[in-house]
């Protein structure tokens, strides 16, 4: 798994709106020069986070943005589903099934199908349990958004395990 720049850039962005002082919207040129990322790409970022219900923009020469929810109502995964999409989508063996027209081990059950969805539900579980409003300050009052999303993931993938030996084959 990887993170893309778009990801990460996006994020940062939508940190950087969410920890903007000011109650006046946030320019796209002040979110680039803060990160160090030119203005096009700031603005494709910006387009694609408001697309995506994070943030609303208002236009003229006071314009900006500023996030769409509080920042204790947008979590991690929100940002990054927006951004780059999940790890694993439910369509991903179709468009991998190599010259066969299904996936080869897709009759049988599939071992890989099932890590990839538990993995994707660990994600899910642990970034949705951080919000934006977590990630401002400094390191170390990060103790307490990293135990509860330890804790999420723990407890998604002992949901992710649990249905699977309930049902072995409701992956097949």
């Amino acid at each position: 798994m990887h993170i893309t720049a778009q990801e990460e850039y996006g994020l940062r962005c939508l940190l950087r709106v969410a920890g903007h002082a000011s109650e006046e919207p946030m320019r796209t040129q002040e979110v680039a020069e803060a990160e160090g990322i030119s203005l096009e790409y700031a603005a494709k970022l910006m387009r694609i986070l408001k697309q995506g219900g994070l943030v609303i923009s208002t236009r003229g020469a006071a314009g900006g943005y500023l996030l769409a929810r509080p920042a204790g109502e947008i979590t991690v995964w929100d940002a990054l589903e927006v951004l780059g999409g999940p790890l694993y989508s439910e369509g991903f063996c179709d468009q991998h099934s190599g010259s066969q027209h299904d996936c080869t081990n897709h009759n049988a059950g599939c071992s890989l199908k099932t890590l990839w969805n538990s993995i994707n539900a660990i994600l899910r579980a642990a970034l949705s349990a951080i919000p934006l409003v977590e990630l401002s300050g400094d390191e170390r009052s990060k103790w307490a958004w990293l135990v509860r999303s330890s804790d999420a993931a723990a407890e998604a993938a002992r949901d992710q395990v649990g249905a699977r030996v309930a049902s072995p084959r409701a992956e097949a």
